[in-house]
């Protein structure tokens, strides 16, 4: 995952508020979409193994449709 920097003074204006007490630490949205993106990119690498003919019959299907639009 991505790693974050922290600093370490906390009474600086550059202090997370998960370094100021009192504050509880939550889950950033950044966090999840990116473990969305990673089982997204995950699903897609175990499908092009499992079924090879599935990249080559989008490539088709997405030229066709354009070809369509262009006539």
């Amino acid at each position: 995952m991505t790693h974050r920097a922290r600093h370490k003074e906390p009474d600086t204006s550059h202090a997370s508020p998960a370094d100021e007490p009192g504050h509880d630490v939550v889950p950033r949205r950044g966090d999840f979409l990116e473990f969305l993106g990673l089982v997204l990119a995950a699903g897609a690498l175990v499908l092009v193994v499992v079924r090879p003919e599935l990249p080559e019959a989008l490539v088709r299907s997405l030229s066709s449709s354009t070809a369509g639009l262009v006539r």
